[in-house]
Parts: structure tokens; sequence; C-alpha cells
């Protein structure tokens, strides 16, 4: 399986799907009702229909991904943003984890 995140291009199928997606955005942020935040490690696209409208935008992490059918296209750009990415990942989950627990306890 692929270490970190898969660059953008990659055509994966989701679980309990049967429609392929392709990756055409990394580390989405998406507000909640509560007023706090989460961090999706992918935004994708229908494959081979492509964007269609915003609501035809799925939202996933590495662990939804049951197989993937084709690498996105890889070169020394595209190395060095995962490269930092990958290392940004975890710390900007845990502040995130932090900052939704501090708002969580707000409002209780």
């Amino acid at each position: 399986m692929f270490k970190g995140l898969l660059p953008i291009g990659t055509v994966v199928l989701l679980k309990n799907s049967e429609k392929r997606v392709m990756i055409i955005g990394v580390m989405q942020k998406q507000k909640r009702e509560d007023g706090g935040e989460v961090i999706w490690d992918y935004s994708g696209c229908l494959y081979p229909e492509g964007y269609l409208a915003p609501d035809r935008l799925y939202l996933f992490n590495n662990e939804n991904i049951s197989r993937i059918y084709n690498i996105g296209y890889q070169d020394s750009e595209q190395f060095e943003f995962k490269e930092r990415v990958d290392k940004l990942r975890d710390e900007i989950l845990e502040r995130l984890r932090k900052k939704n627990e501090q708002n969580d306890e707000q409002q209780v």
C-alpha cells in the first residue's frame, strides 16, 4: 500500500462503493455543524466524469480507500510537496483535535 498521501490524479475505489473516484485535492478542511472543523485527507470527483458540481465532491481519508487503480502523476515538484504535507499532516490533525476539544468543552 502507498505510504502517506496519494498524489493528485490518483484513481481509487472507496469502501462500500462501486464507482471510482479521482483525487483532486489533499488536506481538505470542512466546517462541522457545531462550529468545529474536520480535515479530510482528500477531495475527489467521479471518474471518468470529472468535476460536475460542488455537491458531487467527495471528501475521504486513506482508511476509506479499498483499492488503488492508478497512481497520479509524480515528478520532483510533487515529491517535494508530498514530503512537506506528510510531515505537516500529523501536526495539523493534532492541533485541530485540540481545538475541537476546546469547542466541545465550551458548548457543554
